[in-house]
């Protein structure tokens, strides 16, 4: 070796600084869906098939309408004595509207990355030589 080159190493970090502009930033976690957007789009979905509108589903429930349309827009945190009266007013049982509810939570999650979950193939730092 020369005396004039300096020796040098090339240094690769295992993780990029997150300050760096040409650094990937990690996409964002998908926010989970609140329970209220979840059941208020059940309820309006089902009185839309019904072909009903806000005040005659909010008259048969005895709720506002305003209300109603605040829950069917998950901007309200309805009672379970509220979501009972919507769900009947519908045909429903308050059972009815939980599991359809619960069914659309399991559609929009079962796509999700398992990261932190247990089993999931990428949960700890991997080093490849």
């Amino acid at each position: 070796m020369s005396s004039q080159t300096p020796d040098e190493a090339r240094v690769v970090p295992l993780r990029p600084h997150l300050g760096r502009p040409h650094a990937a930033r990690p996409a964002p976690a998908p926010r989970e869906p609140l329970w209220r957007d979840l059941v208020g789009d059940v309820l309006r979905r089902e009185r839309l098939a019904q072909q009903r509108t806000l005040k005659e589903v909010a008259e048969a429930a005895r709720i506002s309408m305003p209300y109603l349309s605040e829950v069917e827009r998950g901007r309200k945190e309805a009672s379970s004595e509220v979501l009972a009266a919507a769900a009947r007013a519908l045909g429903l049982g308050l059972g009815d509207l939980l599991t359809r509810a619960h069914g659309e939570l399991t559609r929009v999650t079962a796509h999700r990355p398992a990261a932190g979950r247990a089993g999931s193939r990428h949960d700890g730092l991997c080093l490849a030589a």
